[in-house]
């Protein structure tokens, strides 16, 4: 029987604040990159990692990004949509909101990421701990974005994205692996954000951690989507852009 890699919620909810008028009358999944919408490249990749079943947590001009990227068939993916509603749940609500779609155990990954890591092995690395959910790491010393994960001796020690500490030498690389029973701690058709949820998980001493090695590209921010867009015209250049 086939081992089917886990389905992947995909955050991509989110305004785009910081991308000014990029994202007034276009969400961030649909910012232009390499002639294409961000999202093709981020399924294009997924698909290349094994993944087969993705769904998409959509809040603000959500439409637009169903009507772009349809049944997922032309990415050689399963795609289905799950919707906020009225008022914006938060990261991890809009997984809770989802989880009737994602079964029992899948990765989370935000709609601004291009994470070119090998999922498989993340897999494997959340099943090896034994633990409820996973946090993928990477070494990133500030560089590209503000390190805000304490980790050392394979565990994290803390994690804050709004008031780092000195000795956060890591950075949350975008990629989670979750049981679908973590998610009780949030609370049902209310704001909460994913960040609130690994906390918890920490202080419970139920969040494992697996450290990548492959940088992250983001496009929530105009330096970040430049980064991307640079990489790209180097993958067009000779790079596979899934490499």
């Amino acid at each position: 029987m086939k081992d089917e890699l886990f389905p992947v919620a995909l955050l991509a909810g989110g305004r785009g604040t910081r991308l000014g008028a990029m994202t007034e009358s276009a969400p961030k999944s649909l910012v232009e990159a390499g002639g294409e919408p961000f999202i093709a490249h981020q399924l294009r990749l997924l698909r290349s990692r094994g993944v087969e079943k993705v769904v998409v947590c959509l809040g603000h001009l959500g439409e637009s990004v169903r009507a772009a990227a349809g049944s997922g068939s032309a990415f050689g993916l399963r795609l289905e949509y799950s919707f906020d509603g009225r008022r914006p749940l938060g990261t991890a609500g809009a997984v809770k909101k989802a989880l009737r779609r994602l079964g029992d155990e899948f990765f989370v990954m935000y709609g601004d990421s291009y994470l070119p890591c090998n999922f498989g092995e993340v897999r494997a690395a959340y099943r090896r701990s034994g633990s409820p959910a996973l946090m993928t790491v990477f070494r990133n010393d500030g560089l590209w974005g503000r390190s805000n994960v304490a980790y050392d001796n394979g565990r994290i020690r803390a994690y804050d994205k709004e008031s780092p500490s000195a000795d956060m030498r890591h950075i949350d690389y975008g990629l989670g692996v979750f049981h679908r029973d973590v998610f009780r701690f949030v609370p049902r058709g209310r704001f909460f954000d994913l960040a609130v949820l690994y906390r918890t998980l920490i202080e419970r001493g139920e969040l494992a951690a697996h450290e990548v090695g492959e940088r992250f590209y983001e496009v929530g921010s105009p330096a970040g989507l430049a980064a991307f867009r640079e990489f790209l015209s180097g993958a067009v250049h000779g790079t596979k852009e899934s490499s």
